[in-house]
């Protein structure tokens, strides 16, 4: 039996790494997953500075795409604004989580980007080296953006907090009730158009509510606080710990591929 032509080079990878099987069939004339039917027409971007719209649109690109990555322009320059802000959160001390931080860890990526990925907070690792997502949970959501032809300098990354919470415990309310309208900012500066939460404390943090990330997938979420919508899936910390969950995440993923596509569709018939 022949290769699936289905997935891109990256998504195959990301598949072995998420231990998904994936059923093969004999035909090899099936579109790659994320692709819109009979469509090399994906609408272009209008705003300045974006990636190229088939790698927000999460296709395949017509050469080896392991090379995507490397053939990307470089990110545009943070905008005043934001620098501004970065420096705010750097001298934070709104919560008791500033006494225990070596840095803050602020975000990373392109400050034009049409995808933002928000987590829960830093880690020790984060803390040491002042980026948010290194270590295994970070080399996952590498493989995930991959698999998305997507990557750190064509996305936003950061987090609920930006300060670690002592031994990498969950964020408390009041400290993410500090931090929050930071996030809140930089949404506003950055002007995603879709958002990605990872985990419970991302998307509950995001959404105002309670909810479980089960009860949460599947759909976008619009709330009133936020201009972009929001798509719930598991951190990639709790893949690594519960592997029965990567297919629900290996869905998740192209489902935001898909909203994505329809965004820009939308805006192009705007």
């Amino acid at each position: 039996m022949g290769q699936d032509t289905r997935f891109s080079r990256a998504q195959r990878d990301l598949l072995d790494l998420m231990d998904t099987p994936v059923w093969a069939p004999r035909s090899a004339d099936e579109p790659p997953v994320g692709a819109v039917p009979g469509g090399e027409g994906v609408p272009p971007s209008r705003r300045a500075g974006r990636p190229p719209p088939q790698v927000l649109a999460g296709r395949p690109p017509a050469q080896d795409d392991s090379r995507a990555a490397t053939s990307m322009p470089p990110p545009a320059a943070a905008p005043p604004e934001l620098e501004a802000l970065c420096s705010k959160v750097a001298a934070c001390t709104a919560c008791a989580l500033h006494s225990g931080r070596r840095q803050t860890v602020f975000g990373v990526g392109n400050p034009r980007a049409d995808w933002m990925f928000v987590g829960e907070g830093p880690g020790e690792e984060e803390d040491r080296r002042g980026e948010p997502f290194v270590g295994r949970a970070g080399k996952l959501l590498d493989a995930m953006l991959r698999a998305m032809n997507l990557d750190r300098t064509t996305v936003y990354i950061a987090n609920i907090v930006k300060c670690r919470p002592p031994n990498n415990r969950n964020p408390g309310l009041d400290e993410a009730a500090a931090c929050i309208p930071y996030l809140k900012r930089q949404i506003e500066l950055i002007a995603p158009r879709l958002i990605v939460a990872l985990g419970a404390v991302a998307a509950q943090r995001l959404l105002e509510t309670d909810r479980p990330v089960g009860a949460m997938r599947g759909k976008l979420h619009h709330a009133a606080h936020l201009e972009p919508p929001v798509l719930v899936t598991y951190h990639p910390a709790y893949l690594l710990r519960s592997p029965g969950q990567k297919g629900k995440a290996w869905e998740d993923l192209q489902l935001a591929m898909r909203e994505m596509d329809a965004l820009l569709e939308e805006q192009s018939a705007a």
